[in-house]
């Protein structure tokens, strides 16, 4: 009788990816989960009647991409002075709503509806494309783009608030169009995390880049959903993964504690390496992370995780317990709650896991 072969197991605390400035570029496009998305396959809720509106103000916005202004002189330059100020919008729209409600899938519609040079990715994945490339040559880079579009745009502390300022005023005095995605408005971008009144000013500057489009709506990861599944026993995770996923499936088997110390060894611009040709992820023994900086890097590990849909099995705490009560109090609330929207999706698929 032909037994069919089991799950493959490997480990991601074996794994030291190495990837090139130039690699790190060609990255810059929606993720797997988003890389055939379009405006006819965005959904609006007919209860929310700013999903439809962003999808007609962002298929507006598609068609002025490559188009310079007629007032001249760049977005930035007019804000700092000089010319009369363009159109609310022009040069910048940015996305503002709850978690799930499809910002992602909206601003990857618009990638693709948008032809010739382009760049897609994350606000981490940009601050970490500069500290690969260097300033100047990632404004060298990115200026010869039509649109770049930065999903999950927070600031995080005051380097990152400069950095993204003067990156976006040259851009757009390049005649790059900006669309961004947040669950923060932008006049609030930073509360919380260092003293904003230093920085009120470049805050200031940055919201009023975008013309801003509130996108209501409940989280679609888990609309009508069942509860999260809970973790399954200790001991019985390589057993529940060999049961539930198709065999032959290359599955990163990892003690979770060894994995979250891994990623300190790693860049989090490399984690989208660190995951590459993996099927499935199966973490024993899960437990609260007590540091704000492991935290942070793992909320990284869990947005490249959700892009590629890979299906978690665990055991140990649910994931809505893995980061502490002060922290989902903090300055940093938003991206750990996202992280445990993304993480609770995945290891539903993974409990419903039946891939072939």
């Amino acid at each position: 009788m032909k037994v069919d072969p089991l799950a493959t197991f490997e480990h991601l605390v074996d794994r030291h990816p190495h990837v090139s400035a130039e690699e790190l570029l060609q990255g810059f496009r929606p993720s797997e989960r988003f890389g055939e998305v379009s405006f006819d396959t965005y959904h609006p809720d007919p209860a929310q009647p700013s999903q439809a509106e962003a999808v007609r103000e962002l298929q507006a916005f598609a068609q002025t991409v490559g188009k310079s202004s007629s007032s001249g002189g760049g977005f930035f330059s007019r804000l700092f002075g000089g010319g009369a100020q363009a159109p609310s919008g022009l040069n910048g729209i940015y996305l503002d709503g709850g978690f799930g409600v499809g910002k992602t899938h909206l601003l990857a519609s618009l990638w693709h509806a948008v032809e010739g040079p382009k760049a897609f990715g994350t606000f981490v994945e940009y601050t970490n494309l500069v500290g690969a490339l260097t300033f100047s040559k990632t404004v060298q880079a990115l200026s010869q783009y039509k649109l770049v579009c930065i999903d999950e745009f927070e600031l995080d502390d005051p380097g990152d608030t400069v950095l993204m300022s003067r990156l976006m005023r040259e851009l757009s005095d390049a005649g790059v169009k900006i669309a961004a995605t947040s669950n923060t408005l932008p006049g609030a971008l930073g509360e919380g995390r260092f003293a904003a009144a230093d920085f009120k000013r470049e805050i200031q500057v940055l919201a009023d880049q975008f013309k801003v489009l509130r996108v209501d709506g409940e989280d679609y990861r888990h609309r009508g959903l069942p509860e999260a599944p809970r973790p399954v026993a200790v001991g019985e995770e390589q057993a529940t993964v060999e049961r539930l996923f198709a065999p032959d499936t290359r599955v990163a088997l990892d003690d979770f504690p060894a994995l979250v110390e891994h990623l300190s060894r790693v860049h989090p611009s490399r984690y989208r390496q660190l995951i590459d040709n993996l099927e499935g992820i199966c973490w024993t023994n899960v437990e609260p992370i007590t540091q704000q900086a492991v935290a942070l890097r793992f909320v990284v590990l869990a947005d490249r995780l959700y892009d590629k849909d890979l299906p978690i099995v665990s055991s140990g705490v649910p994931f809505d317990q893995v980061f502490t009560e002060e922290m989902l109090a903090g300055g940093y609330q938003k991206k750990y709650y996202r992280a445990i929207s993304r993480l609770t999706a995945l290891a539903r698929e993974g409990a419903e896991s039946s891939r072939v």
